[in-house]
């Protein structure tokens, strides 16, 4: 939506302004699915340095992630019966989409930390946690500032922020990796560490997803 400014993009932006409505129900929705997402990777990023009643903790984020479903579900339904849509209806379609493979991943995670029984506190899953919260904050920003584009530059900055979060996850995960098989004698624990620290990279990851459908 921001490196393009055709002949489409401005009748969408004039039927937008006659249609204001429908245009501002899709921005709404982008915005109450990021936050919902922020939301369930702060309780991971407790669930992770804070480790307590796991059940309850992963509960809580699965009550985030299907009021997410019901956002994206709302989102696709509504995508289907609009006629003029305010950005691509491509777009729309890969942004609710990919907001929602983050929630996914971020439910992922938590259901395995509550299966694994993993209450000890491990410093580069929190550093990982940490850098999610981080690139899931921006994307609700990215999301905010969709409503007005005219403010570009702002939002490419955003979306740079979160290619920075998605290659400081990079480096965490090999880091937490290489450290995991250094360090640890218990091959159980290596397991659950490793595909845990390998579902907290990939939630990053579609971050990056995100911030690449807004720079198209």
């Amino acid at each position: 939506p921001c490196s393009h400014a055709g002949d489409g993009s401005s009748i969408r932006v004039m039927f937008a302004r006659l249609f204001p409505s429908e245009g501002k129900i899709f921005f709404d929705l982008f915005e109450r699915h990021a936050e919902k997402t922020v939301d369930a990777a702060r309780l991971l990023q407790t669930m992770l340095g804070h480790p307590g009643d796991l059940a309850d903790q992963a509960r809580r984020i699965k009550e985030l992630e299907h009021e997410g479903d019901v956002i994206t579900h709302r989102a696709v339904e509504l995508l289907h019966r609009t006629f003029v849509t305010p950005i691509d209806r491509g777009d729309i379609h890969r942004l609710i989409s990919r907001l929602d493979d983050v929630l996914d991943l971020i439910e992922a995670t938590s259901e395995r930390v509550w299966l694994y029984g993993i209450h000890a506190t491990d410093r580069d899953a929190c550093d990982l946690a940490a850098t999610l919260v981080n690139a899931v904050s921006e994307v609700s920003r990215a999301m905010a500032g969709l409503r007005d584009l005219k403010n570009r530059d702002a939002i490419l900055q955003v979306c740079m922020e979160i290619n920075r979060y998605e290659n400081e996850g990079d480096t965490l995960l090999r880091r937490a990796v290489a450290r995991l098989f250094q360090e640890s004698k218990d091959p159980m624990l290596v397991i659950k560490w490793k595909d845990i620290y390998e579902f907290l990279e990939d939630a990053i990851d579609r971050c990056e997803d995100i911030a690449n459908v807004v720079e198209g």
